[in-house]
């Protein structure tokens, strides 16, 4: 069993919380990272951090953030943390405009990006290759997750030539439910007005450089992130509305097309990834691992005495990678461990 929840912090919404806010997220001093600024095909930029190992040639672990994340997430730094600790060196890119500065062009970033995924992973293999290094996992956080697995899920057999292992964490496979969840009671009220508080000012400054974009007077009164990604998210990147972007983004229904090791991490009281939504093992591929333990939260997995710490996680996940990336398939806990 990967994860069992401590006695004092019970719930899904408890342990996605106090994971966010309060528990511990690494064992050593905070991790220095470096800062890279890389032009984009359409001459727009993303910002990446890394962590460097004692060797160049040491293995490379890639970190896709979730929706509004940065290298500041709790996650990040837990995952920087062991990065430090096992000597490898960590990539973080972010998606645009996350990195504290609004990218220049007249998109952001959504969840079934693959395209982005695919130019990001094909340049760090590349810079990585030419250090000596030949190993490279990827991990993806919610939103991040759900598009690297989709990024899996586009290139098949080629995906190998980029990434040897994947995993996501907490993903919204299926985006159609988890947007719907995320749109309803205590959900609405805590998460939506969370993560709208961030993007609503995102998306202002993003009319601001292009005039017209959008209607910012209905985003400003959007209420749910079902009518903000119907207004700004959905028509920015080519979907026609956002019924249309949750169907063809999600990668639940592509899954079976995965052809590298991948892991697929889901708490099934995760307050925002409904468990009647995640994969069953005859809907993906036997490269694809599903450990959906019953406790955790969204991105939580708090562990130990209070106040408690989320070091296990990346223990978990990362340790998984560096074991399936030198084999065909994945070979470690059962399947809905």
């Amino acid at each position: 069993m990967f994860y069992k929840a401590p006695t004092w912090l019970p719930g899904g919404h408890a342990q996605t919380i106090w994971s966010a806010l309060y528990a511990q997220r690494r064992w050593g001093a905070l991790a220095q990272m470096q800062r890279e600024r890389w032009q984009t095909p359409d001459n727009d930029f993303i910002d990446v951090d890394s962590v460097k190992a004692s060797h160049a040639d040491r293995p490379l672990i890639v970190l896709f953030h979730g929706l509004e994340g940065s290298s500041e997430s709790h996650y990040s730094q837990a995952f920087a943390d062991w990065a430090v600790v096992n000597d490898l060196n960590m990539a973080l890119p972010h998606f645009r405009g996350c990195s504290g500065e609004i990218n220049h062009a007249p998109r952001a970033y959504h969840s079934g990006d693959h395209e982005e995924i695919n130019w990001i992973l094909q340049k760090l293999r590349q810079k990585h290759h030419a250090s000596g290094g030949t190993k490279l996992i990827a991990v993806g956080v919610s939103l991040g997750g759900n598009a690297l697995m989709r990024w899996a899920a586009e290139q098949g057999s080629s995906a190998a030539k980029s990434a040897d292992a994947i995993a996501s964490i907490c993903s919204p496979l299926d985006l159609t439910k988890s947007g719907e969840a995320i749109g309803q009671g205590f959900n609405r009220q805590i998460y939506t007005r969370m993560f709208l508080r961030s993007m609503k000012p995102k998306a202002r400054a993003k009319w601001a450089q292009h005039p017209g974009l959008f209607d910012l007077k209905r985003l400003m009164a959007a209420q749910d992130l079902y009518e903000f990604d119907n207004i700004f998210t959905a028509p920015l990147h080519g979907f026609k509305n956002t019924d249309d972007y949750w169907a063809r983004a999600s990668a639940k229904p592509h899954m079976r097309n995965i052809r590298i090791p991948a892991l697929a991490l889901n708490a099934q009281n995760d307050p925002f990834v409904p468990a009647s939504s995640l994969p069953k093992p005859d809907e993906v591929s036997s490269s694809v691992t599903l450990w959906q333990p019953e406790q955790g939260g969204h991105v939580g997995f708090p562990e130990g005495r209070w106040p408690g710490h989320v070091r296990g996680l990346p223990d978990a996940v990362g340790g998984w990678l560096l074991g399936a990336s030198g084999q065909m398939a994945a070979e470690s806990e059962p399947q809905n461990g």
